[in-house]
């Protein structure tokens, strides 16, 4: 039988592509940067081929560097950049647009107006989520109701929506194949997270066709097979989830009350809370962390719309660093003397403000300020906006979790040492960082090893994660008190709404 699995890891700025063998650890790797595309202030766009072409790229090469074929592979794990919208001709295989990335503010005014007339209490009673432009219901409408022809064609069941997953899919598949995983569902603002389906009601709010809607099954399950022109053989498709839900499978969170934080162009933090779907009274969102066996387990989720990309505005728009190496070196250089704070509401500020009207703010600026200043007000803005969410979430979480928090973390951000000390200090809590960092990977690799009898059930795999590095607390209270009041007081002065 074969003991090694493709993990299919499509990212905001990059494909990846990991095969992991029957320990789930990764033996080979490939990753493509693609294109991003930015026609307005706030809107966001990547072109569908590229997304298919370097994840079509990176699975191969990954399985060459490997040395194995399709017959060594049991099963490919999809995960994905979540709620970015796709829609396509069911007959040419064609997207009718550019894909509208999760961090597009192009329908923030339809969002606001439908917040307006009255409807947020219903969308969140049964989607967990609030009314927002980051989902993908609008997105979808609005590509219906401007590329010509569309809604018309959507109607008639011509066109097909999906998420990232449905769409890499469907051409995985040679078109026989339109579905996604409830985690995915789960993100479009159309989807009843507690009865399991795609509600009416809001398809008729939203203005999105059923017919354009993909089936919604299981995170581990049989999504068919690839064609097999693509890798020299079929190989089955049998796990997917978006990728904050595949990393908190990673982190082997399987527990009610353990809690993850992904940090890589944006930073999501997420609880788990069993059976139970918390209604948030702090605006974060209840969603669904994975589906086995047609039982969801549930979470709360913070959502911060910028981390990494922080870290990129440094590199490729104020261009004082080249790489995002050198930012943990100039953090540790900066002047100690400078609290410069930057609030990164490039496209809004996430939860718990969701404040789509806002825009970043730079604080504490002097004549003295250089590169190191701003590097470090770059990365302690991601730890800041962490605290931000555990307290909203401890505020929300009522059932006990022990004397001590401990939060797992994974994504580029984390290789920095720095950046997960100043977390640990401004949460006042430990912070473990585990032995394998691809944790997003880990989890569609898991999921699709899962279903295929590679990988053993969920508890058994827990006792797998192993950790890398603890770091603890050092900074003194009064300092930690300090410095977060100086970021309250930033976020304040930003907020419009």
């Amino acid at each position: 039988m074969p003991a090694h699995v493709l993990a299919i890891d499509q990212g905001t700025t990059s494909s990846r592509a990991l095969v992991f063998d029957a320990s789930c650890r990764p033996v080979a790797v490939a990753q493509e940067e693609f294109p991003q595309h930015f026609p307005r202030s706030g809107w966001v766009e990547h072109e569908p081929d590229d997304i298919w072409d370097t994840t079509l790229w990176t699975a191969r090469d990954a399985l060459a560097e490997a040395g194995l074929t399709a017959a060594d592979i049991a099963a490919i794990g999809i995960t994905n950049q979540r709620e970015t919208a796709v829609v396509w001709d069911r007959e040419t295989g064609r997207a009718i647009h550019r894909a509208i990335v999760w961090q597009d503010r192009r329908t923030a005014d339809v969002c606001s107006a439908l917040v307006a007339g009255g409807h947020e209490a219903e969308v969140t009673a049964k989607t967990g989520l609030i009314i927002d432009a980051y989902f993908s219901a609008t997105k979808v409408a609005w590509l219906l109701d401007t590329v010509p022809d569309a809604r018309r064609l959507a109607e008639a069941g011509r066109l097909a929506f999906g998420t990232i997953d449905s769409y890499l899919l469907w051409r995985l598949t040679g078109g026989r194949v339109h579905a996604t995983d409830a985690t995915n569902a789960s993100r479009t603002m159309l989807y009843n997270i507690h009865e399991g389906r795609w509600d009416d009601e809001l398809l008729a709010l939203l203005r999105v066709p059923a017919a354009v809607l993909p089936e919604v099954r299981d995170s581990s399950a049989d999504f068919g097979t690839t064609d097999p022109a693509l890798f020299g053989g079929a190989i089955a498709i049998s796990g997917i989830a978006g990728d904050q839900q595949a990393a908190t499978v990673g982190q082997a969170c399987f527990a009610p009350g353990m809690i993850k934080s992904t940090y890589g162009t944006g930073c999501f933090v997420l609880l788990n809370t069993g059976a139970q779907s918390v209604v948030s009274r702090n605006r974060l969102l209840t969603t669904i962390a994975y589906q086995l066996d047609g039982r969801p387990t549930y979470a709360l989720e913070g959502s911060i719309f910028v981390a990494g990309a922080a870290v990129q505005w440094l590199r490729d728009g104020l261009k004082v660093i080249s790489s995002a190496a050198e930012t943990q070196a100039l953090a540790a250089a900066a002047d100690p003397e400078q609290q410069v704070i930057l609030v990164p509401a490039f496209v809004g500020l996430g939860a718990p403000h969701w404040d789509s009207a806002a825009r970043g703010a730079l604080y504490g600026l002097t004549r003295a300020t250089g590169a190191a200043e701003l590097a470090r007000a770059a990365l302690e803005s991601v730890c800041y906006q962490t605290r931000d969410l555990l307290e909203a979430m401890q505020g929300d979480w009522a059932e006990p979790r022990g004397a001590e928090t401990i939060l797992r973390v994974d994504g580029g951000m984390v290789a920095s040492d720095w950046t997960m000390q100043f977390l640990a200090d401004i949460l006042g809590a430990p912070v473990d960082r585990p032995e394998v960092l691809e944790t997003t990977a880990v989890g569609a690799a898991y999921l699709a090893g899962l279903r295929a009898g590679v990988y053993p059930a969920p508890e058994a795999f827990a006792t797998s994660w192993a950790r890398d590095r603890r770091f603890t607390p050092v900074m003194a209270e009064a300092e930690r008190a300090k410095k977060y009041a100086a970021w309250k007081v930033a976020v304040r002065r930003t907020l419009v709404h």
